[in-house]
């Protein structure tokens, strides 16, 4: 029966849907879909972790300023003077931990910014360690730094600054864990008399592994225990912070809020010597800085040393003082305009500053050897 000529259209039409060619799609909808891919990629890996960490130049803390309304510097049983001087405390601020690490988009930034530094992960928050573990360490360098920086400047005032070395802390799981205690007073090691940290760490160096005796002082009593050190990094250790108990002849109070570690050793006790003393140390120059002291007055070296300096730069510092330890390592990475003068120990740093008042100008950041 032939078609009528509407079922005979209707065919034509339904020849057309099923056996012409499809549409193509706009040229410019293929851009849109390539492009939506490529953010669906690079969203995903931003969700990877990177395994990385991003070190930053961090704040400044004015040693003969405030923080939280509050003075850095205070004596209970002394005079305090104040100062035009102001001497800086630098940083470093991290991103990331072993939780959460930067983005993929962050650690690209990062590489392309010479302001910033990325690290592996495991270089600053090692695997066997846990970030509590690592803060709380940091915190302790931070308060035993401050007493060393504190019996520095007293004893350059002429004051007589009695110690004892003691533990500060035991890290968990560690060779000394269940052993030693903090508050222990560290008196002799393998049978012979120790004073000093460093004395104390050539007994454990020297035993090359072997089982260390150590004798302590607890609640009165003397005692000796037997530990075996770990290797960490071609070192031996025992897994306890060490510190010094000081008996000091002036009360003298620090703080500097949420700050770790014990790179401001060197620019506390430039600050204690500033406020115990009439006038203006470095008169009404801004000094930043960086470096560990003891109380014998030796500056150590510190990490960050390149974000340290940009960090005073940005701050308007008049003068940064560099660790000898550091000086090859700032070689190169001084900031443009900015004055830097190595330092082995208290006296040079003084000194340094003492030029700086004086209106001296100073050559090129050099090394001695």
């Amino acid at each position: 029966m032939p078609l009528s000529k509407d079922k005979e259209w209707l065919s034509t039409i339904a020849a057309m849907t099923f056996f012409s060619d499809r549409p193509r799609a706009p040229r410019g909808s293929l851009r849109w879909i390539t492009l939506s891919l490529a953010l669906i990629t690079f969203g995903s890996l931003a969700l990877l972790p990177t395994g990385y960490v991003i070190e930053r130049p961090g704040q400044v803390f004015n040693v003969m300023g405030e923080v939280n309304g509050e003075p850095v510097i205070s004596a209970s049983n002394a005079t305090t003077y104040p100062s035009q001087s102001q001497f800086d405390v630098t940083t470093v601020s991290l991103l990331g931990n072993r939780e959460a690490t930067p983005s993929w988009f962050q650690i690209l930034l990062a590489w392309a910014d010479p302001h910033q530094i990325v690290l592996p992960l495991d270089e600053v928050f090692p695997a066997n360690r846990t970030t509590e573990e690592i803060r709380a360490e940091s915190t302790m360098q931070m308060e035993v730094s401050q007493q060393d920086a504190i019996a520095a400047a007293l004893l350059r005032l002429g004051h007589e600054v009695p110690r004892q070395m003691y533990v500060a802390s035991v890290i968990a799981d560690a060779p000394s864990s269940g052993i030693l205690v903090a508050g222990d007073f560290v008196k002799t090691a393998n049978g012979e008399a120790v004073a000093t940290f460093d004395g104390f760490k050539s007994k454990i160096q020297s035993a090359g592994g072997g089982t260390v005796v150590v004798g302590v002082e607890r609640d009165g009593q003397f005692l000796e225990f037997e530990i075996a050190p770990q290797d960490r990094e071609g070192t031996w250790v025992i897994g306890a912070m060490i510190g010094y108990t000081y008996d000091f002849p002036v009360d003298i109070q620090l703080q500097l809020g949420d700050v770790g570690g014990p790179s401001g050793g060197l620019m506390f006790t430039l600050g204690i010597l500033d406020a115990l003393e009439q006038g203006d140390l470095a008169g009404a120059n801004h000094v930043a800085g960086t470096g560990t002291i003891s109380a014998d007055g030796m500056v150590g070296p510190i990490g960050g040393i390149q974000l340290k300096m940009i960090a005073a730069a940005e701050a308007g510092a008049d003068l940064f003082l560099v660790p000898i330890g550091n000086c090859n390592e700032a070689i190169g990475q001084v900031p443009e305009g900015l004055p830097v003068v190595s330092v082995r120990d208290l006296d040079e740093a003084v000194t340094a500053v003492e030029q700086l008042k004086s209106g001296s100008t100073f050559p090129n950041l050099t090394c001695d050897s």
